[in-house]
């Protein structure tokens, strides 16, 4: 089946995934899947759609030479902003990616909302539409015979939501606990080898993982939203970062990181939530941990998760850092692919 594809938002993380739909194309031919692009919305590098097909590579290669797209756009209708790229582009399926409002979930909400209602699935890394809409958007495609899909959202490509949900019939989940937020794994692991903040923070900005304003990360926003996210689908109970209430890494020292490794001990971001007496408690927060704890083997960018279940009591997903490899857009553009993947097939 031929899949025409949209996508809203086209930073790095859209442009991998444009780039790994190319480089699969031919194993995805195999599987009876084939697509093209109809239609492209960029922050700062204008909007094109093309419901016989976009060039894609050509849009890559504008974006990243700082030039704009429009001029692929061939469309007879005027295309001002993302919502019309979605009206236009006749897409089935719309990857939406733009940058996460963590207090409204807007305009990425929006977006997703528009996608449903015309007939599209709807694919996101974008956690704000599932921290303020997942009820909705989860009724909506429903309605619609469509699917809402967000693998993405937290650990980039690895599988998360669809373990539990599908791996764990009628489990109870009692916690979660891990470390959600790369950026600031790094930093205070830089820090333990002696870096200064400030210095560590400037390396994860030089390598992609840390915006220019780091203060999502750095604050602890960026793991509160992706704690709220596992409540809200898991738990089944809406949460918003807002109420996880976060305490960021600012206030770790480098003497306060030289005292514990002294003792044996590291400061990690903690996220976590747990179900108790019928209420969930959700934290994220810096904490000590000791060798005994599987967050203390998670340095620089490594991430993971553990659930405890009634029946399974702890059950860990990592995503470990190997050597000259970053994680960041390739690993949640796959996450994209494989939610793609999984409603074509």
């Amino acid at each position: 089946m031929h899949y025409k594809l949209a996508l809203i938002g086209f930073g790095n993380v859209a442009r991998s995934l444009a780039k790994l739909l190319l480089r699969k194309e031919d194993l995805l031919k195999q599987q009876g899947i084939t697509f093209s692009f109809t239609g492209i919305s960029t922050g700062s590098h204008g909007f094109a759609v093309n419901s016989n097909g976009l060039d894609v590579q050509k849009a890559i290669e504008f974006v990243e030479s700082g030039k704009d797209i429009s001029p692929l756009n061939n469309s007879q209708f005027p295309i001002p902003d993302s919502l019309s790229v979605i009206q236009h582009s006749s897409a089935d399926v719309i990857f939406e990616n733009s940058p996460v409002n963590t207090q409204t979930g807007q305009p990425a909400l929006d977006h997703i909302r528009a996608a449903l209602n015309l007939g599209m699935h709807a694919i996101t890394a974008n956690k704000g539409p599932v921290v303020h809409g997942y009820r909705e958007l989860t009724a909506l495609a429903k309605s619609k015979g469509k699917q809402f899909k967000f693998e993405s959202t937290v650990l980039g490509g690895a599988p998360v939501f669809s373990v539990f949900r599908e791996s764990f019939p009628l489990a109870e989940l009692s916690s979660i606990k891990g470390i959600f937020n790369a950026t600031t794994n790094v930093i205070l692991s830089r820090m333990e080898d002696g870096e200064a903040y400030e210095d560590s923070v400037k390396y994860a900005q030089s390598i992609g993982l840390a915006e220019t304003d780091p203060t999502n990360d750095v604050d602890g926003w960026d793991a509160a939203i992706k704690v709220a996210a596992l409540v809200t689908v898991l738990w089944d109970t809406p949460m918003t970062p807002q109420q996880v209430n976060p305490t960021g890494i600012r206030g770790i020292t480098s003497e306060m990181i030289a005292k514990a490794k002294a003792e044996g001990k590291r400061y990690k971001l903690v996220c976590s939530a747990e179900k108790v007496d019928g209420k969930i408690i959700a934290s994220v927060s810096p904490q000590l941990v000791d060798s005994s704890s599987p967050l203390y083997g998670m340095m620089n960018s490594s991430t993971g998760i553990t659930f405890r279940t009634d029946v399974i009591l702890d059950y860990s997903i990592v995503l470990s850092e190997k050597p000259g490899m970053k994680g960041g857009p390739v690993e949640t553009a796959y996450g994209l692919f494989a939610d793609f993947v999984t409603i074509a097939k």
